[in-house]
């Protein structure tokens, strides 16, 4: 959402280019803009790099600066339950639950002890009113790069107060601004991974939490129980994963079901990943639940999927179920079923089955 006139923002600094874009955005629009850099899990250098743009494009924009370490915050919040999360068999997905839970919550915090009327991220989302008062998330512009998906767990209080600058433009259109206007990151490359992984390697990483003995060999199996050959830890694997598994077969196998109390993986064939409905429980509602327990409505089950029309229905004010008009393939525990009707997001969960 933009006001109709500019006001007060603090900008959650990144470090990267969109973030430091949307600062200047807001900047020349007459807005008074603070920036703040969050101090999150991640190697030292990487740290140090990511603070250091920040601090350089707040003071090429010539704005007050401030940083929040926010690791302990973090830790509780994403890392621990990103560890259980692959013990139980599932695969999670640590952005969904960092932003409304540790980086909005924080700017709004800060944002309230400085006296600031708005909060501003350099997201590829859209804020827009919907009358009487309330506002509703939709999608970004740049269907390639925008990241409601990620944002679908914000809650009101969030979404009242949020500017998305970027909602309006492609990523390409970013990148040429950035280096149009001499920004300090705008030759900082675009992060792709988790930013607690060095190197983006979630096995690695769980290893050093849990101990050698989460490497506990362990059958691979089909759709019968068939012993097909052998695993080391159920971690190691996600829905839909072909590569890795290590069975030779004329018509190659995919990661089917993952059962770490039985240690056993289960895999079968590209046809048998295809769903025709999902279950997603805690489930909240970005701008108000939808007043019919049935209808219809898309469905994201991750974020480089194409969301899929079918039929929602509701199990429960915060569990709900998913028919797709057309069978969808390797439907993940612990990932988020997002729910939208059009370009608007209704809301989301985590998938169950």
């Amino acid at each position: 959402m933009t006001p109709s006139r500019p006001s007060s923002v603090v900008v959650a600094l990144s470090g990267g280019v969109d973030s430091s874009l949307a600062a200047a955005l807001l900047k020349d629009q007459g807005w008074a803009v603070m920036g703040v850099h969050f101090l999150l899990p991640g190697t030292e250098r990487a740290r140090e790099r990511k603070l250091e743009t920040a601090a350089r494009a707040a003071y090429h924009l010539g704005i007050p600066f401030q940083v929040l370490d926010l690791r302990e915050r973090f830790e509780q919040h994403v890392i621990v339950p990103f560890v259980r999360a692959y013990l139980e068999g599932r695969t999670p997905n640590p952005c969904v639950v960092c932003n409304p839970e540790v980086k909005l919550d924080s700017l709004v915090d800060l944002a309230d002890a400085e006296g600031m009327a708005f909060v501003a991220t350099g997201h590829y989302a859209r804020v827009k009113p919907i009358g009487h008062g309330k506002v509703a998330l939709f999608r970004g512009k740049d269907r390639a790069k925008e990241q409601s998906y990620f944002l679908h767990r914000l809650e009101r209080r969030h979404l009242q107060r949020l500017v998305f600058p970027l909602g309006e433009w492609t990523k390409e259109e970013a990148k040429t601004a950035a280096r149009t206007r001499g920004l300090p990151s705008r030759a900082e490359p675009e992060s792709q991974e988790i930013c607690f992984l060095s190197g983006g390697d979630y096995r690695s990483f769980l290893r050093s939490r849990v101990g050698e003995g989460i490497e506990s060999p362990g059958d691979i199996v089909d759709r019968n129980g068939r012993k097909l050959g052998t695993h080391k830890g159920t971690h190691r694997y996600t829905i839909g994963q072909r590569r890795g598994l290590g069975l030779a077969s004329h018509c190659p196998y995919y990661v089917l079901a993952l059962h770490p109390r039985l240690n056993q993986v289960v895999v079968g064939h590209k046809e048998d990943l295809l769903r025709s409905d999902v279950e997603a429980v805690d489930v909240v509602w970005v701008a108000g639940q939808p007043t019919d327990e049935r209808g219809r409505a898309e469905a994201q089950i991750r974020y480089r999927h194409t969301a899929a029309g079918g039929i929602l229905e509701f199990l429960a004010p915060d569990r709900v179920r998913f028919e797709f008009e057309h069978a969808q393939p390797a439907v993940t525990p612990g990932q988020a079923l997002v729910l939208y009707q059009g370009q608007r997001v209704l809301g989301g969960g985590w998938i169950v089955s």
